[in-house]
């Protein structure tokens, strides 16, 4: 598994702030999990990848089923991850239903070490959250991009 994935951070500005898209993993181990379990739609770089925004904007569309907004992107930095992994994050203005949630299935294991397999949408849901409630349901790591976010919007 690779330790270095990118991700974006998709932003919308409302009349007394922004909200950033969300994203819930899917799956049984996840399914009670809510604060602290939520990111950004993200994923593992793959062995030819060198461009991470270009692996950010990939994993979006394969997590959400939409393509990214093609506008000006922002680069949020990294962070490492509890597990060791870390993780290139990228803003990019723009709007999504979470109603139109297309998430790309995957194969876990379940239960755990039974051998049997069954397939889960990558994500099960995603939801539009204002800073504070983002950072409450984020990975804790991931939380330092919404206020890194909000820090290159007021420069702005």
């Amino acid at each position: 598994m690779s330790k270095l994935s990118a991700g974006l951070l998709l932003f919308r500005r409302a009349d007394d702030g922004i909200e950033v898209l969300i994203a819930h993993p899917g799956g049984p181990v996840w399914s009670r999990r809510d604060v602290g379990a939520w990111s950004l739609p993200k994923g593992a770089t793959m062995d030819h990848e060198t461009d991470l925004l270009e692996t950010a904007r990939r994993e979006f569309h394969e997590e959400t089923g939409h393509e990214a907004p093609g506008r000006e992107v922002m680069d949020l930095g990294e962070v490492r991850m509890r597990s060791g992994k870390v993780v290139r994050g990228y803003a990019v203005e723009g709007d999504l239903d979470p109603a139109t949630l297309r998430s790309m299935q995957i194969e876990v294991e379940w239960p755990p070490h039974s051998g049997r397999l069954i397939r889960v949408p990558e994500i099960d849901r995603v939801l539009w959250a204002r800073p504070a409630e983002a950072r409450r349901r984020l990975n804790p790591a991931q939380a330092a991009f919404v206020d890194r976010l909000l820090q290159a919007l007021a420069r702005a």
